[in-house]
């Protein structure tokens, strides 16, 4: 009886550890439209306050949900030393189905206790008007040789909406991430400068088309690498991809809605194509007119990778300060519907990451700020991180359940053999029937 009930455990165990990897999420399509926005199932929810004294603490290394309402200014509050580099990220996700301006968005900043500015970034809609998450990233950086920003202690975290007041008033759901930047090599020598020059010609992707359908948000965005990946985007509808991009490399980016034969009605601003870095800060982006004929959009060209890009005034060849997994998001406005219908258009990418990989600035571990043979995998397969994470599991579900299965066999196997001796009658003289003297059991 005991060896029945321990056997069951072993099969339930090995059941459970199925159907959790099974539940782990990935892309998921609404029947009735587009995905909705899928947030970082580890996120802590976290309510940002309107007095920095109540503000809530968030941890380096974690992922928060929260949300704002229109024209709120939110505190969080950070505990940072003297030495280390922090950055915060925001992503605003309004309703799906609401309206938005031209000047609706956000402002993230960090701060110390008397209200100085240590970095800060705003993201908004602009012309291309129409719901969908945007992002933006504030730093706490210290400089050799300035006190500002520079002591140990208490550091707030601002997040201001703006919207106008003919948008929709609805709260917008906040996704925030804490990382701290690992410590550079000790004794490097590292440059201090922004480059001014870099390689500006677009190079042209590997030949042949691939399919790689797109997530649903910067967690589960599809890998892609160097080629020309095709998909499918509805109006109003959001996807996510996700690019690895060492030390030393660029990315070059274009997007290309195939042609549509509902209809030839111009619309201005139809697709809006957007990069951000490993942290969630804001690169890049451009928009895409279409009248039902194929039309593409690039990227403007990015310096690669370097950790001195940070000392340049522009924020695009700023944010290429890390290498890691460089996000792009492409949204089809939900106003095309009007004139084509709700049927997906056809949509292509074309990637093309350029350059040797260099080695790190960093001292130890790179987290979230480097490129592993893992991401490089991944992106060659088009693994989403929830889908490698799953994989992962599955691996160890296999050999927990192959393992399993060996302990019940060899279990099985010693008990008919006990049984079987059990069942010979003993042989005359007191000798064991294998021969020998009698076996104590």
């Amino acid at each position: 009886m005991n060896r029945q009930r321990n056997r069951g455990r072993v099969t339930l165990a090995v059941i459970a550890a199925v159907c959790a990897a099974a539940a782990l999420p990935g892309q998921a399509h609404a029947a009735d439209g587009p995905a909705a926005y899928t947030f970082d199932p580890a996120a802590t929810t976290v309510q940002g306050t309107e007095t920095n004294a109540d503000a809530a603490e968030l941890k380096p290394g974690s992922v928060y949900r929260s949300s704002i309402k229109d024209g709120q200014k939110l505190y969080y509050r950070l505990e940072l030393d003297d030495r280390t580099d922090a950055y915060v990220s925001a992503v605003a996700v309004p309703k799906t189905g609401g309206k938005v301006a031209y000047g609706d968005g956000i402002t993230i900043s960090i701060r110390d206790l008397d209200d100085t500015e240590c970095g800060s970034e705003n993201a908004h809609f602009e012309s291309a008007e129409f719901p969908r998450p945007i992002a933006a990233y504030a730093d706490r950086t210290v400089e050799k040789d300035s006190t500002t920003c520079a002591a140990s202690g208490t550091y707030n975290v601002l997040i201001e909406r703006e919207s106008e007041a003919t948008s929709s008033p609805e709260a917008w759901d906040l996704e925030l991430r804490f990382e701290n930047e690992p410590a550079p090599k000790d004794g490097a020598s590292l440059p201090t400068e922004a480059p001014e020059n870099w390689p500006s010609a677009s190079p042209a992707p590997p030949s042949g088309k691939q399919k790689r359908s797109g997530g649903t948000s910067f967690y589960d965005a599809t890998s892609l690498e160097s080629g020309e990946w095709v998909d499918a985007i509805e109006p109003g509808q959001t996807l996510f991809y996700r690019v690895p991009v060492d030390w030393g490399q660029q990315i070059f980016t274009t997007a290309a809605l195939s042609n549509s034969g509902k209809s030839t009605d111009y619309l201005g601003n139809a697709l809006a194509l957007a990069l951000d870095n490993p942290m969630g800060g804001h690169v890049a982006d451009a928009t895409l007119s279409y009248s039902g004929a194929p039309n593409s959009v690039a990227l403007d060209p990015l310096p690669p990778v370097a950790y001195e890009n940070r000392y340049d005034s522009g924020t695009d060849v700023s944010a290429m300060r890390f290498a890691g997994w460089y996000y792009l998001s492409v949204t089809l406005s939900p106003e095309v519907a009007e004139d084509y219908g709700n049927d997906p258009i056809g949509l292509t990418l074309k990637v093309k990451v350029v350059g040797d990989s260099k080695a790190s600035p960093y001292q130890g571990d790179a987290g979230i700020f480097g490129v592993t043979d893992d991401d490089r995998d991944m992106a060659r397969s088009g693994q989403s991180a929830p889908e490698a994470g799953k994989s992962d599991t599955m691996r160890t579900v296999a050999a927990a359940g192959i393992g399993a299965g060996s302990v019940l066999v060899l279990g099985l196997g010693a008990w008919m053999l006990l049984a079987r001796r059990r069942a010979v009658p003993a042989a005359p003289g007191g000798q064991s029937p294998y021969g020998g003297p009698p076996q104590a059991w």
